[in-house]
């Protein structure tokens, strides 16, 4: 159980982390009249800088950015990395980022190269952008997969996000909008940023504009000095926090993550309701009230969502035993997307092939979900342990919820039964609240069926809340609006009848 990848900041942390949420005007003032500031990058003055990253009060890790000419050609190398320890059930979570993006001298990509590790998996992409499209290999599982994004117009790579007003215009009430390639997603991305202030604080020494960045929902705002360097940073409402150190501060606390006991994760997404859900796996009918986020679930014949007043009342269930319908027939395109490999989903490979024939041979759908099920139980180790694909679950033989999620979806989906992935809340018994959680749900006939693989629940209890659908990283996005802000209310549970 539990899902936030992520996605995804020293001694100012601690009660700032929380604080700056809501309370930004106290610790940043006008600075008055402000200059206009225009950098060409062959002058900008400096070349690298080294960040702090807080997350909800722990510092978790640090950043380091460069910037150099490359020497025979008239392109410009940035190369990024950043190191993460979080800490999760007593188990230390370690990841690391490291990129290496060529651009021209306006900044947009020529090409790249990025390796994501994360607790022992790898994703490796490289690619460049040709005329008319990007083209990239995605590497995940040891396994190449070719992608092909149709590409107009300019397109910069995610690491000149900071960069760009600079470049483009520091000045106060200017708007820029641009798209970049996210290696993080493997998307591409509009990104939206108005220059919205000069501010001063005793959070960063001197003057900075204030910038206020938005991609795909998510918002970011910025303190950018007058040089182009990004001197302090507020995200996810204030719970993620990055500032301008030294890199001997930066990189320091990797030295004291051991000592830091705290589970950040956990405290941070933990969602208590007004009552405990007694015997959550046998919970056949939910009815909830959720508040405080901006975005409404979706509704179909699982959960029935609609907002009343400052609320969303959502019910689910009742959890159907398999065979019975409870989900209206699809429409045809929809089985033939939801049999299809991705780059998480590799139901094409042989391995994932040859397995899902020795799992359901030629059982009904109902049974092949039954036997996939009892594998995964027997096979699959569950452990707070990240992964990138199903394949990278299948080689290690352990995984967090979304492991088991992403396997039980490859195999199905070899098994010729349309499964997509689904994410949102699910009750724990041994935390007494919602943490977040992957699923999926799986077409059998014409009716979808919500199967739990972490809790071997062909049929999944009503305490599962559906929140976005989506297997690739980029759909898990708005899932950010949620963590953290969302209130639960219980307003009637039904178990079933023992």
């Amino acid at each position: 159980m539990f899902r936030l990848k992520s996605l995804l900041v020293s001694g100012l942390a601690g009660a700032l982390a929380l604080a700056l949420g809501g309370c930004a005007s106290t610790y940043f003032k006008d600075a008055g009249p402000a200059p206009a500031i225009r950098h060409e990058l062959a002058k900008l003055p400096f070349s690298e800088y080294w960040t702090g990253i807080v997350f909800n009060g722990e510092k978790i890790g640090f950043t380091h950015f460069t910037l150099r000419k490359e020497a025979e050609t008239e392109h410009y190398e940035i190369r990024s990395e950043a190191s993460f320890v979080l800490r999760f059930l007593g188990i230390e979570k370690k990841i690391q980022l490291r990129s290496r993006d060529v651009i021209a001298d306006d900044l947009t990509l020529v090409d790249f190269a990025y390796d994501y590790t994360i607790d022992g998996s790898e994703l490796r992409l490289t690619g460049r952008r040709r005329d008319g499209e990007l083209a990239a290999t995605i590497v995940t599982g040891g396994t190449p997969n070719e992608q092909r994004l149709p590409v107009e117009g300019k397109l910069y790579p995610s690491s000149v996000i900071a960069l760009y007003p600079v470049l483009h215009g520091l000045e106060i009430g200017r708007e820029h909008t641009y798209r970049v390639y996210s290696g993080e997603t493997q998307a591409i991305a509009e990104v939206t940023q108005r220059i919205a202030g000069y501010e001063r604080s005793e959070l960063f020494t001197g003057n900075a504009f204030k910038v206020e960045t938005t991609m795909r929902g998510q918002r970011v705002t910025t303190w950018i000095e007058p040089d182009g360097r990004p001197v302090f940073e507020l995200a996810m409402r204030g719970v993620m926090i990055s500032y301008l150190e030294d890199s001997g501060s930066a990189t320091r606390y990797l030295a004291l993550a051991s000592l830091n006991k705290k589970e950040s994760l956990v405290e941070y997404s933990l969602v208590r309701p007004d009552r405990p859900i007694d015997d959550p796996r046998a919970v056949s009918g939910l009815r909830v009230a959720l508040s405080g986020a901006d975005r409404q679930p979706p509704s179909d014949s699982w959960q029935r969502c609609a907002a009343a007043r400052q609320e969303i009342s959502c019910e689910m269930g009742r959890a159907v035993p398999p065979g019975d319908s409870h989900a209206s027939s699809p429409p045809e395109e929809l089985r033939v997307r939801y049999l299809q490999p991705s780059i998480t989903v590799q139901s094409h490979a042989a391995s994932v092939r040859r397995l899902a024939e020795e799992i359901g041979g030629g059982a009904s759908s109902e049974e092949r979900i039954a036997r996939i099920l009892r594998w995964l139980d027997l096979n699959i180790e569950k452990a707070p342990i990240d992964v990138f694909s199903a394949l990278d679950v299948l080689q290690q033989r352990k995984a967090e919820c979304q492991g088991h999620a992403y396997l039980y979806t490859a195999l199905a989906r070899a098994s010729d039964i349309p499964t997509r992935v689904v994410n949102g809340l699910v009750y724990s018994e041994q935390f007494q609240g919602f943490l977040y959680h992957s699923w999926a749900e799986s077409l059998v006939g014409d009716n979808w069926q919500v199967v739990d693989p972490t809790f071997g629940q062909a049929a999944a209890d009503a305490t599962h809340i559906k929140l976005v659908e989506g297997e690739n990283l980029a759909d898990l996005v708005p899932l950010t609006d949620w963590v953290g802000r969302v209130k639960i209310r219980v307003l009637d549970v039904e178990h079933w009848r023992r």
